[in-house]
């Protein structure tokens, strides 16, 4: 039981007078009519402008209207009576790593929740226990933060971190390829193997499950303090392919649930498997026999946002999490093979959809990405740039875009001129 959970306890009057609490802001509204089965409603759900193509969605996520709903629900009941509204949700956090468990894969107790895939990054590399002469192997194609907080690892415990090409051209990346370079990488005394699943700088997607498997292997007779531990930053895959989490057979995955996932912003998580690895390095308000939930930082955080990531990941339930994973995958291609047809168009990211997700990269022939971004806008097209040492143009389809939006972006693209 959380802290907010025990403070229910704290007098008999106080509980009664929280039961007769029906206030209109702390009771649910009627549900939506939509039909999920429509990609016309999903995308009604959003208040995005209509006249855009909203290829930049997956970045910071707009709030459906599920979700918009919930917040504006538990703000109206923090707003109305604050200490009253805390008390009657003492067992949301509970309730709420239970329906993430659900989508997941997993238990309950493998969840803790943060507010970002950096926090949580944060979180679990802060907190790594490394011995004298550990190392830790990471990729050069991970996203600054991932970086960051390896580096400040090594601060820490002296471990060293070596950064490795897993391709040499993005395009033609292969699994085994990825796989065959992470191995030669490991050493004895590796503990960390981090990764990143889907490369914001590129759109590769890693064979994460086929890693898991070599490292498998490759702990077999280790020690338990002298495994390999597989880290990932999911952010990119979570939420756009189809695949629980707890079935991707790394130790750990930090995420955002405010990027494909489409959940409040400010909201993430922190999945693991291999807790007693970690020390805590942030105060809990969590109590109970959950490892995970020692690891969600405590102090008030904006508890709308948080509580409404239950209605974000219904609605994917609702919607059906693998047809939102072909619906991505499908316009992925779409726009791929369009773009692959425009002569001033050099594609980064791979066609193979089992080397890719959503994020589709390119380069435009005597253009720099941020020019191509700004004309692109004015054609009612929303991209964005990798922000990276090496920028390209960056699209990403979702569940608010359509197949006939990418034929669209392609035609946009084709009247780009330097």
């Amino acid at each position: 039981m959380n802290e907010l959970g025990r403070r229910t306890i704290l007098t008999a009057g106080l509980v009664a007078g929280l039961a007769a609490c029906t206030t209109t802001a702390q009771d649910p509204p009627a549900p939506a009519r939509f039909d999920p089965a429509d990609w016309q409603d999903v995308r009604a759900l959003f208040p995005l402008d209509p006249d855009l193509v909203q290829t930049a969605a997956f970045v910071l996520a707009a709030h459906p209207k599920p979700v918009r709903d919930a917040i504006d629900r538990h703000r109206a009941g923090l707003d109305a009576d604050t200490e009253a509204y805390l008390h009657r949700h003492g067992t949301a956090e509970e309730e709420l790593r239970r329906t993430a468990a659900s989508y997941l894969g997993g238990a309950p107790d493998q969840v803790a929740f943060t507010d970002s895939t950096t926090m949580g990054l944060g979180v679990l590399y802060s907190g790594m226990r490394l011995r004298a002469g550990q190392d830790v192997v990471t990729s050069t194609h991970d996203f600054a933060a991932h970086h960051a907080a390896l580096d400040l690892m090594a601060r820490r415990t002296g471990a060293k971190v070596r950064r490795i090409a897993l391709y040499d051209d993005p395009r033609a990346a292969t699994a085994a390829d990825v796989v065959a370079r992470l191995r030669a990488a490991i050493t004895p005394n590796t503990r960390v193997v981090a990764i990143t699943w889907v490369h914001s700088s590129t759109g590769v997607r890693l064979p994460v499950p086929a890693i898991a498997a070599m490292l498998a292997e490759v702990n077999a007779g280790r020690a338990s303090q002298a495994r390999a531990l597989l880290c990932v930053d999911g952010v990119h895959g979570f939420g756009a392919v189809d695949l629980p989490v707890a079935e991707l057979g790394c130790d750990f995955l930090s995420t955002g649930t405010h990027k494909w996932l489409f959940g409040p912003r400010g909201t993430g998580l922190l999945w693991g498997r291999a807790w007693d690895a970690l020390d805590p390095v942030i105060p809990t308000f969590s109590h109970g026999d959950s490892p995970a939930a020692r690891f969600t930082p405590g102090g008030y955080h904006s508890f709308e946002h948080r509580w409404a990531v239950r209605e974000a990941f219904e609605l994917h339930e609702r919607i059906g999490r693998d047809r939102i994973a072909e619906r991505v995958a499908t316009q992925a291609s779409r726009l791929k093979e369009g773009l692959a047809k425009v002569p001033s168009i050099t594609l980064v990211t791979p066609d193979d959809p089992d080397m890719s997700a959503g994020i589709v990269c390119c380069e435009v022939d005597g253009m720099d990405a941020y020019s191509a971004v700004v004309m692109l806008r004015q054609a009612g097209v929303v991209a964005s740039v990798t922000p990276y040492e090496q920028q390209y143009l960056r699209f990403g389809p979702s569940i608010v875009t359509t197949p006939e939006q990418m034929d669209r972006v392609v035609a946009a693209v084709r009247e780009l001129s330097p």
